[in-house]
């Protein structure tokens, strides 16, 4: 049973790097994602999955947000926060919206396939009829370094 209340921001982040650091050691890109409610309450953990599960789409965020879904037996997710440690990809900002998360967080910003705010913005399109709260930034750098340092280690074992 999760105890933990996540008071703030930089704390759901800590603990959306837990789960990324979760996903370094099985050998996965690490990212990971929790999801809270407005009390602080985890509702769901996740981290990537996909080399291990053989699922394309086994992302931090799809992992957390079927966790979610099932424990509170709701498909929307109206009053909770996603924490992801990176900007999430256009299929992760898609599910995003489609569960109706109230906000999310992120740490680093992916340039290359953002789907929130760098290359897209599906979570905030005035063309959808869903608008997430967004903030980003958070311990960008922590966020950032974990994946720098796993595709290091990768480059030097090969």
């Amino acid at each position: 049973m999760e105890r933990l209340q996540i008071k703030n921001d930089i704390e759901g982040m800590q603990e959306a790097l837990k789960e990324a650091q979760k996903a370094f050691t099985l050998g996965e890109i690490p990212i990971g994602a929790i999801i809270c409610d407005d009390n602080g309450k985890i509702i769901a953990r996740g981290h990537n999955l996909r080399e291990n599960t053989f699922d394309a789409t086994a992302h931090a965020e799809i992992v957390a947000i079927r966790q979610a879904c099932i424990k509170l037996q709701n498909w929307r997710l109206s009053n909770l926060t996603l924490y992801v440690t990176i900007e999430p990809c256009p299929m992760c900002a898609g599910a995003i919206f489609s569960s109706r998360l109230k906000r999310l967080v992120y740490g680093a910003t992916d340039w290359r396939a953002g789907g929130c705010e760098s290359v897209f913005n599906i979570v905030n399109n005035d063309w959808l009829n869903h608008q997430v709260q967004t903030r980003a930034g958070v311990l960008e750098d922590e966020c950032s370094n974990i994946v720098k340092n796993f595709f290091q280690t990768r480059r030097q074992n090969v």
